[in-house]
């Protein structure tokens, strides 16, 4: 016979003897009947009985056995009803109790079986899955011993697991770590502005690094967002490649601060989306044709070219799409300048990174009907943000990162040259 046939036949027989053969088989016509929910019954069951043996075995631990006490100060105390949490639910038990000298002794098994911190973070989880706080207690399993579920119960939870995210959020030190691309938007929620920063350090590993509240997007909002990062140790230096969608208040506050070092990139897909806005439907696939070709290019010179010889096809069908074009060439084609590897292009030649993380947030917070102030729109974004954050994988072409940075050193050092020179 088999080790692991042995070790089912074993398994199961402890499982007769510990819940008793017409019980359980009562309990297996009653799964096959109700499928998953009375399986979860079941389960719940079980941990609890496991719950309560556990209890008991360390007040054994403490006491001794009942024929060999370890001390006479030291008594078991019989049981009562009390409560604990299993996974997302929170189930009464029988808490066994011990007496001593200077009256009751805490069993350190009962104190961390109520411990409601994990049942908080599994609450957030669901929620942010998209389950509605009050149809919470639709999804939890109907068990006879489960209780704690309703609508305010399930929001109290969540409005302390929330404020917790968010004071961490704050005070996240970022001293460790070391961008090499950030990208900047805007997410509006509520009827107010979230400026959110995105980064990349030379390992290729996404951060959500802060984000800053304002009425509308401007450059105070943006330099409200980069002084928070830096008091909380980011290290911010010109050889930084900043990715935005354009937005003027963000491209000002961040020229007014590097100057003519600014490494930035505009996001390649919202040009391609303005210039269009401009042009009737039947010029539209055209001029995505020939701007998608141009950008697909690997040298500068020539990805210049061909957008230069666009704007030159646009000023005979539109004015201002030519315009719209010419003054965003030479942001569109950071990234060619600086010699990045077509890989690596692809993530940072717009700002779908940080939009994917946008629609991540709409989605979690889908069920929120009704923003109740600034502190609940914070929370709700900085436990959504970190939630985001779980799902970041490495970026492709990462391993040609020291050498784009290496481009950048070398061009910096020639654009002082020229200065000096000059």
């Amino acid at each position: 016979m088999k080790k692991n046939t042995k070790l089912r036949k074993k398994a199961t027989t402890h499982l007769k003897e510990i819940y008793g053969r017409e019980q359980l088989i009562d309990q297996m016509y009653q799964i096959y009947s109700g499928g998953k929910q009375c399986l979860d019954v079941f389960l719940i069951e079980m941990g609890r009985m496991m719950a309560e043996t556990i209890m008991y075995i360390d007040r054994e631990e403490i006491s001794g056995p009942e024929y060999q006490p370890f001390s006479r100060d030291i008594q078991k105390w019989a049981s009562q009803q009390g409560s604990i949490y299993m996974g997302d639910q929170k189930i009464f038990v029988e808490h066994p109790r011990l007496r001593g000298p200077e009256g009751e002794i805490a069993l350190k098994s009962y104190q961390k079986l109520k411990d409601p911190g994990y049942f908080s973070e599994e609450l957030l989880n669901k929620v942010l899955r998209g389950i509605s706080c009050r149809k919470y207690s639709e999804t939890v399993v109907g068990a006879a011993r489960a209780f704690g579920v309703s609508a305010s119960t399930v929001s109290n939870h969540i409005v302390g697991v929330t404020a917790k995210k968010l004071r961490e959020f704050k005070e996240r030190d970022l001293s460790d770590f070391r961008p090499f691309a950030i990208f900047i938007d805007t997410i509006h929620r509520g009827g107010e502005a979230f400026m959110v920063s995105l980064g990349i350090n030379a390992e290729g590993i996404k951060r959500v690094l802060g984000f800053w509240q304002g009425a509308t997007e401007n450059h105070e909002l943006c330099k409200e967002l980069l002084a928070d990062m830096e008091r909380r140790g980011l290290p911010i230096s010109r050889k930084v490649i900043w990715i935005t969608d354009g937005g003027r208040g963000i491209i000002k506050e961040l020229k007014d601060r590097f100057g003519k070092k600014l490494i930035h990139q505009r996001c390649s897909i919202h040009k391609d989306k303005n210039i269009q806005r401009h042009l009737a439907k039947r010029y539209r696939k055209e001029a995505h044709r020939r701007y998608r070709t141009a950008l697909e290019q690997n040298r500068y010179e020539d990805a210049r070219g061909m957008l230069l010889d666009m704007e030159k096809w646009l000023r005979d069908i539109n004015e201002s799409a030519a315009d719209s074009l010419l003054e965003a060439i030479e942001e569109i084609l950071t990234l060619h300048r600086l010699k990045v590897p077509a890989l690596l292009r692809k993530t940072l030649h717009s700002t779908n990174p940080i939009e994917s993380m946008f629609s991540t947030v709409r989605d979690c917070e889908g069920n929120i009907k009704r923003y109740r102030g600034s502190m609940m729109l914070q929370r709700w974004l900085a436990s959504v943000l970190q939630h985001c954050e779980k799902g970041f994988k490495r970026i492709k072409g990462f391993a040609s990162i020291p050498d784009v940075v290496a481009n950048i050193e070398a061009e910096q050092k020639d654009q002082t040259l020229a200065k000096k020179a000059a």
